[in-house]
């Protein structure tokens, strides 16, 4: 079951999750997750790769070894 983008117009793919923990001002981006979250959104890799974070904030990314569209 693939997953879209949730950026506003992009139909690509989904290959990232992102979660904003607003407590700690983190937003972490890793592998897409099993199922979607409410909270959550799923990023193809050119908007999972594009992320930034508001000024004063973290931005943690967790990649599998080998992954592409991550870092990796």
């Amino acid at each position: 079951m693939n997953r879209s983008c949730s950026r506003v117009a992009c139909t690509a793919d989904a290959v990232a999750t992102l979660t904003y923990v607003y407590a700690d001002s983190m937003a972490v981006l890793g592998p897409l997750s099993m199922s979607h979250e409410p909270h959550s959104y799923d990023l193809c890799a050119r908007h999972a790769e594009r992320l930034s974070a508001p000024q004063g904030w973290q931005v943690i990314r967790h990649a599998v070894l080998g992954e592409a569209g991550l870092g990796a």
